[in-house]
């Protein structure tokens, strides 16, 4: 079983990984280099305003970041390979206890991730593009974990439970984060147009949701070949 699950997250995990970079590389990533092009403009226009002179940037050796290109690329696809294994991993273990009757299946778990890890957290706090305003970090990953646990709790509660007040639980799961509401700034404002901000945000939205309906498939179509061999 182990074996099972290691080959079904590793392989799935690889080739939604691939999808993902592929979609952001051709639509999400465009549009960060647009934004951060206004985020790198800014502090020269402000200075301009104040007739002060621009003083040089310093960079520390931790300040480091990807160059454009293969750098950027090869970093981003790291990245989304050690994500999408993970999920893989959850998805398979799932499979293990409640396997799927057919491929389609794994489509609904799909959308279930993508329901818990990125739909229900961004409501409160949707993609951001460079030179965002934002809350402090340490309260937005708080919001951000309880908005999760409490949407894949009530997600399971609305799906497997039978008795009808395990169901209600299950629905005020998935509405107490919001009414708490996430962290916000004290003030909201971004460098990059409203219109680029938009653009960002149902990038962000329809390719994560292609990642996690492929993920979902593949993951469920290697378990069911897996357990049949």
């Amino acid at each position: 079983m182990i074996t099972r699950i290691a080959r079904t997250a590793g392989f799935s995990g690889l080739l939604a990984a691939l999808l993902l970079t592929l979609l952001q590389s051709f639509w999400v990533a465009p549009l960060i280099l647009q934004a951060e092009t206004y985020e790198t403009a800014a502090p020269a226009v402000e200075h301009h305003e104040h007739g002060e002179a621009a003083a040089p940037h310093e960079h520390s050796a931790e300040a480091w970041a990807p160059e454009d290109g293969w750098q950027r690329v090869l970093s981003t696809t790291g990245g989304n390979l050690v994500v999408a294994v993970g999920f893989a991993l959850i998805l398979a273990a799932l499979y293990s206890l409640r396997t799927p009757g057919r491929v389609a299946t794994g489509a609904l778990w799909g959308l279930a991730g993508f329901a818990v890890f990125c739909l229900a957290p961004t409501l409160g706090l949707p993609p951001e593009l460079p030179g965002t305003a934002a809350a402090d970090l340490g309260q937005r990953q708080t919001w951000w974990i309880g908005t999760a646990a409490a949407t894949a709790a009530g997600l399971a509660l609305l799906v497997f439970a039978h008795h009808w007040l395990f169901k209600v639980l299950g629905v005020a799961l998935l509405v107490v984060p919001h009414l708490i509401g996430a962290p916000q700034p004290a003030v909201h404002e971004s460098l990059a147009p409203e219109a680029l901000e938009t653009q960002f945000k149902i990038a962000s939205w329809l390719t994560n949701a292609a990642f996690w309906l492929a993920l979902g498939l593949l993951s469920a179509w290697l378990f069911r070949r897996s357990s049949q061999a």
